[in-house]
């Protein structure tokens, strides 16, 4: 398998292998997934041979409701773990009791802390048990888990591990329920995230259907938790991107926060987490102009959270002592803080309750204004440290927070400004939040849905945008995973340099396998295959075949400086790495081989056994050989040609049959060939079916001929259409 002069490897395919990821930056540990058990692998290729072949809308709602399950399910798991956490730690060590929001009982919460000593001890606790549990088992599962997932959408939809889903629901429930500031959707997102990128391996889901199923799982794990089943929809399509919109998760989206929080709902109720006593009206159109000034504050607000943030982060990389013992310190100064500020601590759900029933009115004005600040200190100490939790509900406290203070600075001086603080509360929320995290239509929906509250909106949309564009000026966000547009990922660069990419299929261009290793194979054995073959890493089966991943030379010499050279490769074996089926088109694979690492991806076959190798010296000189046949083709073409577009229908002839094997009008050039919602560029080998939209040029003389054998229907039957258009 040595790399050939056109950069080709014949069995670990062309220009090395995608490298493996170390953990926590240590260089012999490597990240990797095992595989399934036989019986269930089974299951799974019957199962995603199915599915795969649905059409989109049985396919994603199939897929979008086994995911909201796991999403409903989920938020449910971790709230019961959060409340257990909060109960043991702050409740029965420290002997305080956090107030919570109407739709959690409404509970007014102590009125001091009978042991003060205890509060910055339980909440250093909390953070040294969940460093030790997140460096010790899954590195991956620090920070906040949303911007993890949002990474996975774009770099690898296969690679979140299930270990890391665990871990990220017990370190959250420890880091949080001590007292740490962070919000429980990170969890909860990367619960359903998990469970999308588990389907994506168990099904084989395409590179596309990949990343909307991680995608989806963001929005209703977030959805689920927060009862905003909309907002959470709406979020899975707006979240991955700043700037744009990921409009195929839109729908499945949908699917997935309906069912989780139907099931959420079940256990806790169908209500608003945060209730508003009293109808909130809009109907002064001078109050925009307040509304105005907290988008600028707002949007201020917003980058400052996330400028400190991610300078903590900056600054925990650079700690001379190890990453366990970091969120510790960062909980003592939380700790600290929470003596004189009690709220800093935990989720501050129930503090913005008693902000929107104006009920923090004997806090000095001075307190008041430091409020927002001290909360932004606060999580970045919990979460940039290296604990758990989740940066979504900590900025929308933060906005609430901004709200209420600037209510609590103008009240009774500015004319026209009202005697409730819950509209700038409210607006606040959705102000701040909405612009940093470049989310703004998802966030405003979602917090109305958490508010039980509509009439807010177009004052929102003021403050919202104003907000929006002062971060979107400066290209900030608090997800820095998030890329500006869809076109900026790797895939849609490649593809908008080859366009053509779509009129071939990954077996056009695939080239059979040098080495493939068998999952019982020694370590020892495996390497010295390697070297054999001259190349860096081969596709692993199991004893029938099946696909289970890739193993590489690095892990492996890893494992024999070790002393575990007799040792079966399973444990190195990287189920992340993603193979694409022979029939998908060749965008599939170059989404395929991106993920990977940009060499080599697998090329399966029936049962997902191994049957080749794509790389990319393949790719292009596939693509480089359509391009000249295309060229061929189109030199063909008549001065004076027209354009004609017509459906197969029922009586044609050419239903059934490849467009080579027909015999088209003398100067006819089939160029598209839709077939469902699909277009692709029309080649010799491509299959037509009942129902294809043809689109062709074709000679004037030709142009009748050419719609009888598209439609089977004499020129009599049709119905008369306007005159074709010669082609310029």
């Amino acid at each position: 398998m040595a790399i050939d002069d056109e950069g080709d490897g014949a069995g670990a395919g062309a220009g090395g292998t995608p490298p493996a990821v170390p953990v926590g930056g240590s260089a012999g540990r490597w990240r990797r997934l095992r595989s399934s058990p036989p019986q269930f692998r089974r299951v799974g290729i019957a199962l995603g041979e199915r599915i795969n072949a649905m059409s989109y809308l049985p396919k994603w709602l199939i897929l979008g409701t086994t995911i909201g399950i796991v999403a409903g399910l989920g938020a449910v798991v971790f709230y019961e773990a959060l409340s257990l956490a909060t109960h043991f730690f702050l409740s029965y060590l420290a002997g305080y009791h956090v107030p919570t929001p109407a739709g959690e009982g409404y509970h007014f919460g102590s009125a001091g802390y009978s042991r003060p000593w205890a509060i910055p001890l339980v909440v250093v606790l909390g953070g040294l048990l969940a460093g030790f549990i997140v460096f010790t088992w899954a590195p991956e599962a620090e920070g906040h888990g949303t911007d993890a997932a949002i990474d996975a959408v774009h770099h690898n939809p296969r690679g979140i591990r299930l270990r890391a889903v665990v871990v990220k629901i017990v370190a959250s429930a420890l880091t949080i329920g001590s007292g740490g500031s962070g919000g429980r959707e990170g969890p909860t997102a990367q619960i359903s995230a998990g469970f999308g990128s588990f389907m994506a391996r168990l099904l084989d889901l395409s590179p596309e259907d990949g990343r909307i199923a991680v995608s989806i799982g963001i929005g209703s794990g977030i959805g689920a938790i927060f009862s905003a089943p909309l907002g959470g929809a709406v979020l899975a399509a707006d979240i991955v991107y700043r700037d744009d919109f990921e409009y195929e998760a839109l729908l499945p989206g949908v699917f997935a926060s309906v069912i989780a929080y139907a099931i959420f709902g079940a256990f806790f109720g169908y209500h608003p987490l945060f209730a508003i006593h009293g109808l909130l009206v809009f109907d002064h159109p001078a109050q925009l102009l307040w509304f105005a000034l907290l988008g600028v504050i707002a949007g201020a607000v917003g980058l400052l959270y996330a400028g400190a943030f991610y300078g903590t982060i900056r600054l925990n990389a650079k700690l001379p002592f190890t990453h366990k013992l970091r969120p510790a310190l960062g909980a003592l100064f939380v700790g600290l803080m929470a003596l004189g500020v009690p709220q800093v601590l935990g989720t501050g759900y129930g503090w913005v309750q008693r902000s929107l029933d104006n009920q923090l009115a004997h806090i000095p004005l001075a307190v008041i204004l430091l409020l927002p600040i001290l909360r932004i200190v606060a999580t970045s100490l919990s979460i940039g440290t290296g604990g758990s939790g989740g940066v979504f509900g900590p900025g929308m406290v933060i906005g609430a927070f901004t709200g209420y203070a600037l209510w609590r600075l103008l009240e009774g001086v500015a004319p026209g400004f009202g005697h409730d603080p819950a509209p700038f509360v409210v607006v606040g929320m959705m102000a701040v939040f909405g612009s940093i995290s470049r989310a703004p239509v998802a966030v405003m929906i979602m917090v109305a849905q958490m508010t039980g509250n509509v009439s807010m909106l177009a004052p929102a949309m003021v403050a919202v945008s104003i907000a929006w564009f002062m971060v979107s000026r400066l290209d900030k966000s608090i997800y820095v995973s998030q890329l500006k547009r869809r076109a900026d990922s790797a895939s849609g660069r490649l593809r908008f340099g080859l366009p053509q990419a779509s009129s071939l299929s990954v077996a056009d261009v695939a080239t059979p396998p040098r080495l493939v290793l068998g999952d019982h194979v020694l370590v020892r054995e495996a390497r010295e295959a390697l070297d054999v073959a001259g190349v860096p890493g081969a596709p692993v089966t199991d004893e029938q075949g099946t696909y289970l991943g890739t193993v590489e030379h690095d892990p492996l010499a890893m494992l024999e400086s070790e002393g575990r050279d007799s040792e079966p490769i399973g444990p190195v074996v990287d189920a992340t790495t993603p193979a694409i089926a022979q029939g998908e088109s060749l965008d599939s694979g170059l989404d395929a081989l991106l993920h990977a690492g940009g060499g080599w991806v697998p090329v399966t076959g029936g049962d997902r056994r191994v049957v080749g190798i794509l790389a990319v010296g393949q790719l292009v000189r596939g693509y480089r050989r359509a391009l000249v046949r295309d060229l061929d083709r189109v030199a063909g073409v008549r001065s004076g040609s027209v354009s004609v577009e017509e459906r197969i229908g029922p009586h044609s002839v050419l239903a059934g049959r490849a467009i080579r094997d027909v015999d088209w009008p003398a100067g006819c050039v089939v160029m598209t060939v839709q077939h469902d919602e699909r277009l692709t560029f029309a080649v010799g080998e491509t299959e037509l079916a009942e129902g294809d939209v043809v689109s062709a040029l074709v000679p004037i003389g030709g142009v009748e001929g050419a719609r009888q054998l598209i439609t089977g229907e004499e020129s009599g039957e049709r119905e008369p259409e306007e005159a074709d258009q010669p082609m310029v």
